[in-house]
């Protein structure tokens, strides 16, 4: 088995087609989703200041079989290596002035909470696995395997609304650190 927090040297970079550019000053839906921590998150109703929503395609863990030729589709790989990144800046992005952070995926909570766990991450990750608000935002999707699931992409939401979208997102093991330099040049008011 390899080690899914470490990415090859060799992944193929994803290109920006434009299919986030829509998202940036969009309202978030009325649309709640399950989350890990049992909890059940109103998007529309995340409360004053920024909330850091990274989605990604999907986890893999002990057992876990990846879709064939996964290290080929642009911006798929990385997932885990993503979720240690915002583990390890959680408390910088804190205190940069984001008021939370979320994992999304359309995979299910139960396959989710078993990754926050094994992971420790300190934030709760949200399943879409009804495509609820990846249809209300037109999210970007792309399919593998039978499976349709979610392009990488982080929202920065501020009082209601998207603020601010990082897509794509590449390499993403060091996105977290990119939207922490973000929060620190542009300070929320």
């Amino acid at each position: 088995m390899f080690d899914l927090t470490r990415l090859p040297d060799d992944l193929p970079v994803p290109v920006d087609d434009g299919a986030a550019d829509h998202l940036a000053g969009t309202a978030m839906p009325a649309v709640t989703l399950r989350a890990t921590d049992g909890s059940a998150v109103h998007l529309d109703r995340l409360g004053p200041g920024r909330t850091i929503l990274y989605a990604y395609p999907l986890t893999g863990g002990p057992g876990a079989r990846l879709p064939d030729d996964w290290d080929t589709i642009p911006g798929a790989r990385g997932c885990t290596a993503e979720a240690c990144a915002f583990r390890d800046h959680h408390a910088d992005l804190l205190a940069a002035g984001a008021s939370a952070v979320f994992g999304l995926s359309t995979q299910a909570t139960d396959y989710q909470r078993e990754a926050v766990e094994r992971l420790h991450l300190p934030f709760a990750m949200l399943s879409d696995e009804s495509f609820a608000l990846t249809h209300a935002l037109r999210l970007p999707t792309f399919e593998v395997d039978g499976r349709r699931l979610l392009r990488r992409l982080t929202m920065v939401v501020r009082d209601g609304a998207v603020e601010r979208v990082f897509s794509p997102v590449f390499p993403p093991d060091r996105h977290a650190a990119e939207v922490l330099a973000w929060l620190v040049r542009t300070p929320g008011s």
